[in-house]
């Protein structure tokens, strides 16, 4: 099912206004409980989980951001 122009942007402002600080929260709330069972990990392995954390998100919801910033193409234009 595909989604209109006017969904796509009401779904991917909610995924930033709501869903990406809860995703936040959640990455560094799992990475601070890492750091009490294993102990702290040197600081690139540090970088590179919260690197991989910080681009996983956006893999899943590439379809609901994709042509986001254009201009509607079902809209009629004037020329």
């Amino acid at each position: 099912m595909a989604l209109s122009h006017k969904a796509k942007k009401r779904w991917s402002l909610l995924v930033l206004v709501v869903g990406l600080p809860v995703y936040i929260v959640l990455c560094v709330t799992l990475a601070d409980w890492a750091r009490e069972v294993m102990g702290r990990p040197s600081i690139l392995v540090e970088l590179g989980i919260f690197v991989g954390m910080g681009v996983l998100w956006a893999f899943p919801l590439k379809a609901i951001f994709k042509g986001v910033g254009q201009a509607d193409p079902n809209e009629p234009t004037d020329t």
